[in-house]
């Protein structure tokens, strides 16, 4: 789950880590009395995305009727897709550094991983690829955590002058935050030194690893659900495990593992999937439901069926896959691949009742229906 940066800052602030005064706001109106209240501010677009600074959705606003005339031309704007449906508006900062520091999972070292940079405020990629050497790297023990100590020898020989100590604090603290919350990433660009001395994040970007919200109910509200498409929707009534995509090619599978395979054998073979959707578990009740969902898309040319029972019974699975294309009555070829426990009555089950003879080979009925949907 994203967070937008008034929401990560929320969690920062909870969590003792001092942030900007602002306040979020869905109107000019409400953007023009904060302004008020606060001074010089600046008006940023509320979306679960980066690169808002390039597409107009930052603005520096000296006065409260600059404010308003931001916020006016920030609110209704789209931005990675998301629509701005509220702004942030926060205290200037008189910054006399730019840092850039985060912290993130790191699927090399499979382990938590710390980066610092003294160029804060440029896109992060960008000073990797051309200046690698000021990005620093340090992965984590999770046994040991990340402390003080590790904090220093991250930063030696930086010039950091006096900002070294409160940034190193600044440093176990988001790691401290991370560990917490359960977080894939947290990332501060800028984390600022301010001409006052103090160091503090003037931006939040928080992911929330989707497994652990149900440890993270007090801060789960605060997440910015996915937009999700009808059909998305729809599925997630039914509490089925579907997404849509934008090829051609109906995809319906036992378990999350097959039908990821499913779907990469689809590509392989030069055809696009139309959806991701596994029927394994208690799902499998759900047949005509399931089938349904799939041929709701109206790209969807034709179908590949695959099941693979280990405890899974997949004459079970394929009666109820009859049973709904009985009840549905679909015009588009279906394919069927049938293996595992009760695969023999599967196989009898769908040549009697349907006409239709399953492959021997997954990857021949996977063929067949990419060819199919052409």
């Amino acid at each position: 789950m994203n967070f937008e940066e008034h929401a990560g800052k929320s969690v920062l602030n909870r969590a003792g880590v001092s942030v900007p005064q602002g306040r979020l706001c869905a109107s000019a109106q409400e953007a023009e009395a904060a302004a008020r209240a606060i001074g010089p501010v600046v008006v940023k677009a509320q979306v679960p995305t980066g690169k808002r600074g390039k597409s107009g959705g930052v603005k520096l606003a000296a006065t409260p009727e600059e404010a308003s005339a931001a916020a006016q031309a920030i609110l209704g704007m789209e931005i990675g897709g998301f629509p701005v449906a509220r702004v942030l508006v926060e205290e200037q900062a008189a910054i006399a550094r730019e840092f850039y520091a985060a912290v993130l999972n790191d699927p090399a070292s499979r382990s938590p991983l710390v980066l610092f940079s003294t160029e804060g405020g440029m896109d992060i990629e960008e000073v990797a690829a051309t200046r690698p050497e000021s990005l620093r790297r340090m992965a984590v023990d999770i046994r040991k955590g990340f402390g003080p100590a590790d904090a220093r020898r991250l930063l030696l020989g930086l010039d950091l002058g006096e900002a070294a100590v409160p940034v190193a604090g600044m440093l176990v603290d988001l790691y401290r935050v991370y560990r917490l919350h359960d977080a894939e990433l947290l990332e501060i660009n800028p984390l600022a030194l301010l001409a006052n001395g103090r160091v503090v994040p003037l931006d939040c970007k928080l992911t929330v690893d989707d497994s652990a919200l149900y440890r993270q109910a007090d801060i789960a509200e605060l997440g910015a659900r996915e937009p999700l498409s009808a059909l998305e929707e729809r599925g997630r009534a039914l509490d089925l495990k579907y997404i849509e995509l934008e090829g051609n090619v109906g995809v319906l599978a036992n378990g999350a593992g097959l039908t990821m395979t499913t779907m990469d054998v689809v590509s392989h073979a030069g055809g696009r999937p139309s959806n991701f959707l596994e029927i394994g578990g208690e799902a499998y009740t759900k047949g005509t439901e399931a089938l349904d969902l799939v041929l709701s898309n109206p790209g969807v040319k034709s179908l590949v069926v695959n099941f693979c029972g280990a405890f899974a019974r997949t004459d079970v699975m394929a009666g109820g896959v009859i049973q709904a294309w009985k009840t549905l009555n679909p015009t588009i070829p279906v394919f069927f691949s049938i293996h595992g426990t009760g695969e023999d009555e599967a196989v009898r089950m769908v040549r009697e009742e349907l006409g239709i003879e399953p492959y021997d080979r997954m990857e021949d009925a996977i063929s067949a229906a990419v060819e199919a949907a052409r």
